[in-house]
């Protein structure tokens, strides 16, 4: 699959009037999705491009990102499974970069897989559940409140660096 051809999931609203982790995992579901759609159409050049020039961020440094830290928060810290560290040893809290020959394709079809991870670590958890991972107390709801910040907080961000880079702008 080429960068072109990254196709654009469907964005279900969450429901207005749903159970708490109905409408929790509706709201981060909606916002995964919205990242994908935000990258859909862009070259490699243009997603690795840094169209803000204060900044660092990339559109595919930011889908990297919220790829790590949805292993970080979800498969490790939350479900404590043996999954490999999301971040390298110069970067441990997991930064923007693109290692060289990454694709935008690739990545975006990294975060769709590791979204999917996610929801199979926590499919059986109740939202009062705490976390297992070593050395944490929250519970689940707390990492779907914090996921759903992060994801909107970085979606934002892509909303900006796509206009920014080809004038495209909505939902």
């Amino acid at each position: 699959m080429t960068s072109e051809e990254i196709g654009t999931p469907p964005r279900v609203r969450p429901p207005e009037d749903g159970a708490e982790r109905e409408t929790l995992a509706g709201l981060l579901d909606f916002l995964r999705a919205t990242v994908v759609s935000k990258v859909a159409g862009l070259t490699d050049e243009q997603a690795l491009s840094r169209p803000v020039a204060a900044s660092e961020l990339t559109p595919a440094g930011l889908v990297r990102h919220l790829t790590g830290v949805e292993r970080f928060w979800f498969s490790i810290d939350f479900a404590g499974l043996d999954v490999p560290w999301p971040w390298t040893e110069e970067q441990p809290d997991g930064g923007f970069p693109i290692p060289p020959g990454e694709t935008l394709a690739a990545i975006v079809a990294g975060y769709v897989a590791e979204c999917e991870r996610s929801r199979h670590a926590v499919r059986d958890a109740a939202l009062d559940e705490r976390a297992r991972g070593e050395g944490n107390t929250f519970t689940l709801r707390y990492a779907f409140a914090h996921m759903v910040e992060e994801t909107a907080r970085h979606c934002g961000h892509l909303d900006l660096l796509r206009e920014s880079i080809d004038g495209q702008t909505g939902q």
